[in-house]
């Protein structure tokens, strides 16, 4: 028989090189492996949610520090996971988090407990730290009305149509009518007032932290009735504002009020709405009330914040107000969130140059593990309806 011709030869491809998996010698990289276990997580498995580890060191930093080790091994690089929010979604469901609970936690627990962590001068940081990031990169991001917080989806099938749901939502539960003077403790970029003013004819008032957020609304709502003022809230009071309002809102502001300031944060409100008036709080909130805030949220994109519960909430209003409605939508931040993630993916080479693959790595894990703490349920965003004294024969929720 013939040789085959050289043309005809197969030979086989060299063998890929196969990586070797970081091998866990000590007991507490053993120890946390064993905990993701039980929230089917593996180290470098093939589902999407798996742990791809390059560092072990990331998991003795998770067992020292929590989520900031964790948080902060991430965005160095040590780790990485096709679908951060499915991770944090098993992660959270197992209540992992309720297991590791590191002495350095106990410091910023005290912290917290103690010391007025948002007071006046501190409300600030976050406005500099975090909205104002740059006006571009939240169009980028948000919606066209950059409303940075939670849509409703139950009627939307895109991100700007969930929005628009929300502020109509809001609108119709405060039962807003031509000429009615508006409160927004916590504007934003003017979301609620713009459309408001646009679809019920009222007249606003808009206070915020964030010199971006400020400049921006009034160029873009310029020729509306609407006031924006960079102002911290306990300033407030009827006389500044003309005379009570007729309502008053607050969306996606009250989670950086800070427990000890929850009751001041209701007096101001008190102190600024009209005897008939309806107050609408947006928030987001926590399961327990004994629980602190995240640290690497803290340290790395909300300084100061601290999520309320239902309890701190209720403790706040006593003797100021009655509760007339409360609404749990939480499930709806969970798509929203997602939706931000993938804008933010698709802008990022615009943002790239300026702001650095760390900042990408730290805004990635931002969005996606909060995306999965509203699937696991670990976190709920609530509406409440508030009045003064009651309404007379009771509240109609119109929606």
């Amino acid at each position: 028989m013939a040789p085959p011709s050289p043309a005809s030869t197969v030979t086989d491809p060299p063998p890929r090189p196969v990586a070797t998996p970081p091998q866990l010698d000590t007991a507490p990289q053993q120890l946390v492996a064993g905990l993701l276990g039980r929230a089917d997580i593996r180290i470098n498995g093939d589902r999407p949610w798996d742990m791809r580890l390059h560092d072990p060191a990331a998991l003795e930093r998770a067992l020292a520090e929590g989520n900031l080790g964790l948080g902060e091994a991430y965005m160095a690089g040590a780790w990485d996971c096709d679908q951060l929010d499915g991770f944090f979604d098993h992660l959270l469901r197992a209540h992992l988090n309720r297991e590791i609970q590191p002495a350095r936690l106990a410091w910023h627990a005290l912290q917290v407990r103690v010391f007025n962590r948002q007071s006046r001068t501190r409300a600030w940081q976050v406005g500099k730290a975090h909205y104002d990031l740059g006006n571009d990169f939240y169009e980028a991001m948000l919606d066209p009305r950059l409303a940075y917080s939670c849509g409703y989806w139950r009627d939307a099938d895109t991100l700007a149509a969930a929005q628009e749901a929300k502020l109509e939502l809001i609108c119709r539960k405060l039962g807003l009518r031509p000429g009615m003077r508006v409160l927004d403790i916590g504007c934003g970029w003017g979301s609620l007032m713009g459309f408001a003013a646009e679809r019920y004819g009222v007249q606003c008032i808009g206070v915020t932290v964030s010199k971006e957020q400020a400049a921006w609304a009034r160029e873009r709502y310029a020729g509306l009735p609407l006031e924006f003022r960079l102002q911290d809230y306990r300033e407030l009071d009827a006389s500044s504002l003309g005379g009570p309002v007729d309502r008053l809102v607050s969306v996606g502001m009250f989670e950086h009020v800070g427990r000890k300031n929850h009751g001041a944060y209701m007096e101001v409100a008190a102190r600024c709405l009209a005897d008939d008036g309806l107050f609408l709080l947006h928030t987001i909130g926590k399961n327990r009330r004994d629980s602190v805030p995240d640290r690497w949220i803290d340290k790395h994109i909300f300084p100061n914040g601290d999520l309320p519960s239902v309890g701190q909430v209720g403790d706040a209003i006593d003797g100021l107000f009655v509760a007339e409605d409360l609404h749990n939508f939480g499930a709806d931040y969970d798509r929203t969130l997602m939706a931000w993630h993938a804008n933010f993916e698709a802008a990022w080479p615009r943002f790239a140059a300026r702001l650095g693959e760390t900042f990408h790595r730290k805004w990635r894990y931002y969005l996606l593990s909060c995306a999965g703490a509203f699937r696991a349920r670990e976190l709920q965003l609530w509406q409440w309806v508030l009045s003064k004294d009651g309404v007379r024969g009771g509240y109609r929720r119109s929606v």
